[in-house]
């Protein structure tokens, strides 16, 4: 799905042949590298504006790290709340009108579950080295036991692969039906019908983001906790 962007001054960069998912996400980053800047410029020790939105959403985000992984959340809290943002503010421009959301594009999401599906395991050997076996042979392990063992590894390791898909697909699917529905709305009635969409719209890219990172996190909780 491609449109003529009108907000932002990108159409340029896609007549030179770059996706537009790619632009916007470019897009997206200066976006968020904008708010960064103004955050850093207005620090104070009472926060307002900016600065006061910025730490908001960190203490969300760190909350949310510290009450699922425990000792190691504030390890993880840089990728969490990078990818929570990220997540957020390409959701929230598929909103504006002539833009696109990245995330309704399948590529755009793979490159941020794939990056997920190797930090869980990554982490997990590190934390665990070779005992990161038992998270994938379920709670009895025993001779006697051995062929259930083999069919909860086989079980485990489908159900592991299968997460960057899934992570790619909810996202992609949720975001593309609200963008379609949205254009369907806006030719069908301009004015009444899509601004209640659009404050759906609003709720939705939250909600997606939230379980994009809520599912990021319990991946990494899982993957550095003792098995049981």
């Amino acid at each position: 799905m491609q449109e003529a962007p009108v907000i932002f001054p990108v159409s340029k960069i896609i007549d030179m042949g770059i996706p537009p998912f790619v632009a916007f996400s470019w897009v997206a980053t200066g976006i968020i590298l904008i708010i960064a800047l103004l955050a850093r410029k207005s620090l104070k020790m009472i926060p307002s504006g900016v600065q006061n939105l910025v730490e908001v959403i960190m203490e969300f985000f760190l909350d949310l790290v510290e009450s699922n992984i425990g000792h190691m959340g504030r390890h993880f809290f840089p990728f969490i709340a990078t990818l929570g943002l990220y997540i957020l503010v390409c959701n929230l421009l598929g909103l504006i009108p002539g833009c696109e959301a990245p995330t309704s594009n399948l590529n755009t999401n793979a490159a941020l579950a794939i990056p997920v599906f190797l930090a869980t395991h990554v982490y997990g050997i590190k934390e665990h080295k070779l005992s990161y076996i038992k998270h994938f042979v379920g709670p009895i392990r025993s001779l006697p036991a051995l062929p259930l063992m083999i069919l909860m590894f086989v079980i485990e390791v489908i159900g592991h692969l299968a997460r960057p898909l899934t992570l790619s697909v909810r996202l992609f699917g949720n975001m593309l039906a609200k963008h379609k529905i949205i254009l369907i709305l806006l030719m069908l009635s301009p004015v009444i019908v899509p601004t209640a969409i659009l404050a759906l719209g609003v709720l939705v890219s939250v909600i997606q983001a939230f379980v994009f990172v809520l599912l990021t996190t319990l991946y990494l909780a899982g993957a550095v906790e003792e098995a049981h």
